[in-house]
């Protein structure tokens, strides 16, 4: 074998030892070295190239939030009720280092404090304010375990407390307080609904009396406009009727002066007038002067015929 295949053969065996500790980080990861069984360094998203032989990569660590739903604990409240408890803890690493060498087991370790912390907390509370203080518990629980996981490269976000289980006594307790509160709501929306009926019911007859007393009002207007025009009618009816009596008197009279009619004439008219006048029913009657004279020539001139 040649010096120069010797050669090629340790230049492809350099170029494979390099490429074989090539390390690419990915987005969200960090990779923690070691070199000769110390920690060396912390590789962050990128590329990467360790010393063969000398440099390892001891841990992959993950940098995004994580979920951790832990099973129930029991815990007792102040007043001796023995419920069951499991949380769910959000947290994230924020150092891989501390998180590779600050604590062996970190999932167990917050678990185990998570419940410490959850019977303390929950010991100096009643059963009623430990089911209606939840946020105020989880907001607790979060301060401890933060502070607590500080020397471990994690950082607690949230705590939930996922389910609060009493025992089946005072479930059952609660369930007939429940119901017995939806009973009751229920009959205090049934009285107001009731009330508002016979309020809108009241309404309604005071707006339908307003309305026929509008309507009554409306009537009586008409009916008066009705006998006003009527009367109206009628006076004007009279009116014309006395024009057209005057109107046929002056056209009689407006008749006698075109004829030339003498005085005896005159007086054979009024003496019709009169007699026209002596058919009704008046019990005295003024006879004039003319007409008196005008009588007494009648009865000469029948006397002289007989």
């Amino acid at each position: 074998m040649g010096p120069f295949v010797i050669i090629a053969l340790l230049i492809i065996a350099v170029f494979a030892l390099v490429f074989a500790n090539i390390r690419i980080v990915p987005q969200s990861k960090a990779f923690v070295i070691e070199r000769l069984g110390a920690y060396s360094a912390t590789w962050e998203t990128g590329l990467h190239v360790k010393i063969p032989f000398i440099e390892r990569v001891a841990k992959t660590v993950s940098l995004k939030e994580q979920v951790v739903d832990f099973k129930p604990q029991p815990v007792i409240t102040k007043d001796n009720v023995t419920m069951q408890i499991d949380t769910v803890v959000f947290f994230q690493i924020t150092d891989p280092k501390l998180y590779c060498y600050g604590v062996e087991s970190p999932i167990s370790a917050i678990e185990n404090l998570s419940a410490t912390t959850l019977r303390n907390i929950i010991g100096e509370l009643e059963l009623d304010s430990t089911l209606t203080s939840r946020d105020t518990i989880n907001a607790k629980i979060r301060v401890i375990l933060d502070e607590a996981t500080d020397p471990w490269g994690i950082k607690v976000n949230r705590v939930e407390l996922k389910n609060i289980i009493p025992p089946r006594e005072i479930q059952d307790a609660m369930e007939k307080q429940m119901k017995a509160e939806r009973e009751r709501r229920e009959a205090i929306l049934r009285a107001e609904g009731e009330k508002q009926s016979r309020i809108l019911v009241a309404e309604g007859h005071k707006e339908s009396k307003i309305l026929e007393a509008e309507a009554e009002k409306q009537s009586a207007i008409l009916r008066a406009e009705a006998v006003k025009e009527a009367k109206i009618r009628e006076a004007e009816g009279e009116a014309e009727a006395i024009a057209k009596v005057q109107q046929a008197s002056a056209e009689a009279i407006k008749l006698l002066n075109e004829a030339n009619a003498n005085e005896a004439v005159l007086k054979l008219k009024a003496l019709e007038a009169f007699g026209k006048a002596a058919d009704g029913q008046a019990t005295k009657i003024i006879i004039p002067s003319e007409i008196q004279s005008l009588a007494g020539l009648a009865e000469g001139i029948v006397e002289a015929a007989k």
